[in-house]
């Protein structure tokens, strides 16, 4: 592991030029790494982000015994031999997304104990649904104050509607559902394009499920899973990060390797705030207006805006003419980043699950902390945008779900530095200038 980073130093007022690769989506990676669990043959994952959150997950799954290589981006997964049943605290706690392992433990094999999820502090994302889902295919489930345990002689399917289509519990629940006997149907199911992938890659491992990307999910439970190898696909939230950086900055930047149909709703935002937004085969441009406009935003589950997207928008707003509304339907959390964008100028008030923004006036510098992933990096959003120099504290966060984002904001022209422990490494680039790219701590 390299130095660990705790703070960025952002100069900005900077059109971002360039192009920049977009790695594959976290919210794949770390399903499809839990979903290894249900066989014991290897199961091959290309296209891995170098990012904390998959480094935890690693962790998780060895810390189970199965056995976890990595080169570059190519994590071999293999749970051969004994696998114990309980993901501990120390490791859950540091990612939501543990909690995917309990569906898979459960299928094979007929028990586990999972502590409760942390990660992000943006909401309950209480797991009832999970629960719920997993009893109805005849799980006894033991909620205790800091774990769970669950029990199963069998599963079986069953016809479970979900009240909010929860992305983990669909997971979850499809999860276990492959090694069910007979049927599952699954109403109300997520739609997002990681559900696809992650439903396309149990496929190639032997699962039959159909559905994936409706609302209805269709799982036949099989004997057994074999191994697979499952390139998984960009990641929508990190592409949406950087067309923003250009909008924000007025400047021109195009994201490569990326699926524009899971864009369409940020595309669409975009337009309306005055960018110019060209679409390409499996990339798109986005060209910052001199003037951005007010805009309004609702965040739902896809394909709708995504709640992800929330904040680094608000700091979008907050710097365009006029008045904007975001409603947060997802998390209730979510809002929590106002705080922050308040110390550097931004014009916010709450109403209930609503954010006014007045925007318009120039934001100016000042320190503030990462309260989550993505708030962190709306932060730094901020930064590029503000005249004047923002530092960015507690940016552990930024590391879960971003590969070596100073860098790459580097690289597009963004003045950007980022702390060390014991020293301060200078990432801006000036034309025709090249770099070794410092060892920060976002990588593997």
């Amino acid at each position: 592991m390299g130095c660990y980073l705790h703070k960025i130093v952002v100069r900005g007022n900077k059109p971002l030029f360039g192009e920049v690769e977009i790695q594959g989506a976290k919210n794949s990676a770390l399903k499809i790494m839990a979903a290894s669990i249900l066989t014991s043959e290897p199961v091959v994952i290309d296209n891995v982000p170098k990012i904390r959150d998959v480094n935890v997950m690693v962790d998780v799954l060895e810390g189970l015994g199965l056995t976890v290589s990595r080169n570059d981006r190519r994590i071999v997964i293999q749970a051969k031999g004994p696998i114990g049943i309980e993901a501990p605290y120390q490791l859950v706690s540091q990612m939501r997304a543990s909690i995917v392992v309990l569906g898979p433990l459960l299928a094979r094999l007929g028990r586990a104990r999972v502590a409760m999820p942390g990660g992000c502090n943006i909401g309950l994302r209480k797991i009832d649904l999970h629960i719920r889902g997993l009893e109805m295919l005849g799980a006894k489930i033991n909620v205790g104050q800091a774990s769970l345990e669950a029990e199963a002689d069998v599963l079986v399917g069953a016809n479970i509607p979900l009240d909010f289509p929860s992305v983990g519990a669909t997971e979850n629940i499809m999860m276990a559902a492959c090694l069910a006997r007979g049927t599952t149907v699954l109403d109300n199911a997520a739609r997002e394009p990681e559900i696809v992938d992650l439903a396309d890659c149990l496929n190639k491992m032997g699962a039959k499920i159909s559905g994936a990307g409706t609302s209805t999910l269709v799982i036949e439970g099989v004997d057994k899973l074999k191994g697979a190898s499952f390139r998984i696909i960009p990641d929508r939230i990190e592409a949406s990060t950087f067309m923003v950086a250009g909008a924000i900055t007025g400047g021109d930047v195009t994201v490569k390797s990326v699926d524009p149909s899971h864009l369409k709703m940020i595309i669409k935002k975009l337009k309306s705030v005055g960018c110019d937004v060209t679409v390409g085969i499996n990339q798109v441009n986005v060209k910052g207006p001199a003037v951005l406009e007010a805009a309004n935003i609702s965040t739902l589950p896809y394909p709708g805006f995504p709640t992800d997207m929330q904040a680094p928008f608000m700091a979008l707003l907050s710097l365009a003419n006029g008045k904007s509304i975001i409603t947060e339907n997802v998390f209730e959390n979510r809002f929590s980043f106002i705080t922050e964008l308040r110390k550097l100028g931004g014009e916010v008030d709450i109403e209930r699950h609503h954010a006014v923004i007045t925007g318009g006036s120039l934001l100016k510098s000042g320190a503030v902390r990462a309260p989550d992933l993505r708030a962190g990096a709306a932060l730094v959003l901020a930064g590029l945008a503000i005249e004047g120099v923002v530092e960015i504290l507690d940016i552990h966060h930024i590391d879960r779900g971003y590969d070596s984002f100073p860098e790459r904001l580097a690289s597009l022209g963004a003045d950007i530095k980022v702390t060390k422990d014991e020293s301060l490494v200078e990432l801006s680039l000036a034309e025709g200038d090249s770099y070794q790219v410092p060892d920060v701590g976002v990588g593997i």
